[in-house]
């Protein structure tokens, strides 16, 4: 049985950390493949994640050594539940601090700030061929919501639907 690690912490990011976070944020997109669709850079997340009334929060976790990985998350709201809840935009630990605990602790932190706010629940997508972070997530009590599917509109799209 491999034995986790625990010698690491949780702490809400600040501003200090922008690098680190933008670094995580390209490894993150690395690993989906999706490389090509990061425009984000430490000026923007400045903004966005530690300006005036900003939409996001970002736990880090890490070592003595190094920054292990990070949760980004922002608050949702349910009609249904008439609750706040916390939406998991983005889960990632670098590929050597993997399997032990860290991921497990993002979530519990992600869970604990959910409650914290009086949430009624936490959701977040993960893609259809990361069958690792699939099973991570159902080993923690996750389940997949089948019976939805997800949309997006962005660029242009968003700019046309915006204007019509």
């Amino acid at each position: 049985m491999t034995e986790i690690q625990t010698d690491f912490e949780i702490r809400q990011a600040d501003l200090e950390d922008l690098p680190v976070i933008l670094e995580l944020i390209k490894a993150l997109a690395e690993y989906e493949h999706l490389s090509g669709e990061v425009v984000a850079t430490e000026e923007l997340l400045e903004v966005t994640l530690f300006g005036l009334n900003s939409p996001a929060e970002v736990q880090i976790a890490f070592d003595k050594k190094q920054t292990l990985g990070f949760a980004l998350y922002f608050r949702t709201f349910s009609t249904f539940l008439g609750r706040p809840g916390i939406y998991l935009e983005d889960l990632y630990v670098r590929e050597s601090a993997r399997g032990k605990g860290v991921g497990k602790a993002l979530l519990r932190r992600t869970a604990q700030r959910t409650r914290e706010i009086g949430g009624g629940r936490l959701e977040w997508s993960v893609l259809n061929w990361n069958e690792p972070s699939i099973k991570f997530y159902q080993k923690m009590g996750a389940s997949p919501l089948n019976e939805w599917t997800m949309f997006r509109v962005t660029g242009e799209k968003l700019e046309k639907l915006a204007d019509e």
